[in-house]
């Protein structure tokens, strides 16, 4: 499972012509926190690339309102890319967690870019792969690891201490994950009810402590090992 992904965000991949060259195509747009960069559905075709903030990608779900996390995208992330490369819809949602700045391109602007420019249609390419991988094990984890399984693996990845990068959930030097139940819900693709259940049993056991929006990881070594399917009795 993994949210926040550990490949070098597509800016970040670019020589500094190539940064400068698909940059200039577009033009930088402001959006307010838990404003929608993109909605699922929608039929535009531009694409973005974050330069300031975090962003989540969710799709909704067979519950109705209820809404599945698929990632978390920070800057010198490309964002939208599939709309710009294909006729079909938006596929998921992107909404800003915070005040964030993103550069836009045109749909037909960024394929003529990437025409001119293979090594980056290259980078593209590996970028969907990569996402398609990590969808798939996504899909995986749903049908074969528990809610407490599924959880305790969020918790840690989120948490920075499983070796991922730090998430925007989570203060420096803090192993502190700031998040309400019903959105780590939706990043593990679970009820609430089932994420409040889970998380009492890790409170019982010391593994965690709970606050308003706010998950302390007490014991990340232990949280680990329930997260790889280990010390499930505990």
């Amino acid at each position: 499972m993994g949210l926040l992904g550990n490949e070098l965000a597509f800016a970040q991949s670019l020589t500094a012509q190539e940064r400068e060259g698909v940059m200039a195509l577009g033009n930088p747009k402001h959006f307010a926190a838990d404003t929608h960069l993109l909605t699922e559905g929608d039929r535009s075709s531009h694409v973005l690339i974050l330069v300031k903030g975090w962003v989540t990608v969710s799709v909704a779900t067979d519950r109705g309102a209820t809404r599945l996390i698929l990632g978390l995208r920070g800057p010198g992330e490309l964002l939208g890319e599939m709309a710009a490369l294909d006729p079909h819809p938006r596929s998921a949602t992107v909404r800003a967690l915070g005040p964030t700045e993103a550069q836009v391109i045109s749909g037909d602007a960024f394929r003529r870019f990437l025409a001119e420019h293979p090594r980056v249609s290259g980078l593209v390419i590996r970028q969907l792969t990569f996402r398609l991988r990590s969808a798939d094990q996504e899909r995986s984890a749903l049908a074969s690891l528990t809610v407490l399984q599924r959880l305790a693996g969020r918790l840690t990845e989120l948490s920075g201490s499983g070796g991922a990068p730090r998430s925007p959930y989570v203060p420096a030097g803090s192993s502190v994950v700031q998040l309400a139940q019903d959105e780590l819900a939706a990043s593990i693709g679970a009820t609430r009810e089932a994420v409040a259940k889970s998380l009492r049993l890790l409170r019982t056991q010391q593994i965690v402590r709970t606050g308003n929006r706010v998950v302390e990881i007490l014991d990340p070594e232990l949280l680990a090992l329930l997260a790889d399917g280990h010390a499930e009795s505990a």
